[in-house]
């Protein structure tokens, strides 16, 4: 069998926890259901751990964990929320990373994440590594193992994004198609333009970067990706196999790998029943020997690059415009209002990168005392993320080696809890979408407010005031929400006089 078959699934919802109380409020468009997460679990992420496959006659004769079938990731906060929320799916989707490793030799269906999603060729240097390491600790303390791949969001990439993946052990990533350059057979000197968005996707390719290392990359099926998430290959499970298997070529020698990644969500809440397709499609592919279902890390064991390949840099697969819809008007939107624009987006980044900036010599200077490095403390401090216990805290300001007494130590923990929200006040989500007074850019203001909050709490210096006037450049589309200072005080501001 030289025919290989692949499903990628990004499964994320971006945080939502109000930052003072620690709860996610509710939220009226995800009725009949308390808040989007928890109706996205019913319809997704439950159903994908125990999904039934049909016979003929309408009645299920097999039920499956879908992420034990197919490549998958699951974003930290996402996972961070289900652990609590809903610990049988949690626990299932762990389950499931086990029995995949059981079946595709010893590698588990699971990649890491890029920890809060955050698009990785806008953030700085410290950023991005951050960004890296806490999605590799979170993966390793759920998972139990070290990751191969790492999905980055909105599959954003710049060259130095990449050096940072394969500088903390990472294997691969996943693009789009239009995300390569150009490629060439390994030892010719001759590169092949596609720069268009075709090369051929079948294949892996190994990307060597500037500093030497390399990054093994997988360009995934566009097409079919896009009929998956947008047309009817959701409806029947044969017919999502045939056209997934008919692309390969008819008299093939080379081992091929057909596969799409797609957002995860498209398999249940985005289609309803599109995990039954999405099971079916796999049983019906194996049953009938139409290719070997496999994942990513088994694929380039068996069979490593022959190829290597450049990108297009600052590219992503939802901004035909490459990262523009994350800092500008680009025309990349959710619904036709023609009369509407994003200026918004670009004064709402400048006005985080302004607040980001000054937080830096605040956290260092404030560090300074403890005669720590402030980013390897920072970098660490996922371990305090992932269980807040007074013990955990207690024995991670003893390996960090933080001096000083009780009060001083507890400072620490504000200067990091400050620099956490300064991190997530970049989840892309708060520009994807139409306009500033949506609930995703209110989100990623709160995460701003918390972030000042605490380095006025730590410092005595207050940044509100500044970073208003800014965001007061940031016109809503709506005439009665005004600009991003009136949002921020009608929606955030309330927020923060009602948390602790």
């Amino acid at each position: 069998m030289n025919k290989y078959l692949c499903i990628h699934g990004h499964f994320y919802q971006p945080p939502r926890t109000n930052p003072w109380t620690g709860v996610i409020e509710e939220q009226k468009f995800a009725h009949p259901h308390h808040d989007w997460n928890e109706r996205i679990a019913f319809e997704c992420y439950t159903p994908n751990t125990h999904t039934q496959i049909l016979n003929n006659q309408n009645q299920a004769f097999k039920v499956v964990n879908n992420f034990a079938q197919i490549s998958f990731n699951v974003g930290p906060t996402l996972l961070s929320w289900l652990e609590l929320s809903v610990p049988d799916t949690y626990a299932a989707i762990l389950e499931a990373d086990k029995a995949g490793a059981r079946r595709f030799s010893g590698h588990g269906t699971a990649i890491a994440q890029v920890y809060n999603h955050m698009i990785m060729p806008l953030a700085n240097d410290r950023d991005k590594v951050t960004q890296a390491i806490w999605g590799i600790r979170d993966f390793e303390h759920r998972f139990k193992r070290k990751p191969e791949g790492m999905w980055l969001p909105e599959t954003a990439v710049d060259i130095r994004t990449l050096e940072t993946l394969a500088e903390h052990g990472i294997l691969f990533t996943i693009l789009a198609p239009a995300q390569a350059k150009r490629f060439k057979r390994l030892g010719d000197r001759t590169w092949i333009d596609v720069s268009e968005g075709t090369i051929d996707t079948q294949f892996p390719y190994v990307c060597t970067l500037p500093s030497g290392k390399k990054i093994n990359l997988f360009f995934y099926n566009g097409a079919i990706a896009n009929e998956v998430a947008f047309g009817d290959l959701l409806r029947n499970g044969v017919n999502f196999a045939n056209r997934l298997v008919g692309e390969f070529p008819e008299h093939q020698k080379q081992s091929r790998l057909g596969h799409i990644a797609n957002d995860g969500e498209t398999y249940g809440h985005h289609h309803s029943f599109g995990n039954m397709a999405l099971a079916y499609m796999l049983y019906h592919v194996e049953v009938n020997q139409m290719a070997q279902v496999t994942i990513y890390g088994e694929f380039l064991e068996k069979f490593p690059p022959t190829h290597a390949v450049e990108i297009n840099e600052d590219t992503s697969w939802s901004c035909f415009h490459g990262i523009e819809r994350w800092r500008a008007h680009c025309g990349c939107r959710l619904e036709d209002k023609a009369q509407w624009n994003q200026e918004w987006r670009k004064y709402l980044r400048e006005s985080l990168d302004w607040l980001r900036d000054e937080l830096v010599p605040v956290f260092e200077r404030e560090m300074r005392p403890y005669d720590v490095d402030p980013w390897l403390v920072r970098d660490h401090y996922i371990t305090v993320i992932l269980d807040a216990s007074e013990t955990a805290q207690q024995k991670f300001l003893k390996e960090i080696g933080a001096k000083g007494d009780p009060d001083g130590r507890r400072r620490v923990l504000t200067l990091l809890e400050m620099q956490r929200y300064a991190m997530l006040m970049y989840t892309s989500c708060g520009w994807f979408f139409d306009d500033i007074s949506g609930l995703e850019a209110v989100q990623i203001l709160q995460y701003a407010a918390r972030a000042m909050q605490l380095a006025k709490e730590a410092t005595g210096k207050d940044f509100e005031e500044e970073f208003l006037r800014r965001l007061s450049s940031a016109k809503s589309n709506i005439p009665e929400q005004g600009n991003g200072r009136t949002i921020y005080q009608h929606y955030v501001k309330s927020a923060v006089q009602s948390g602790p």
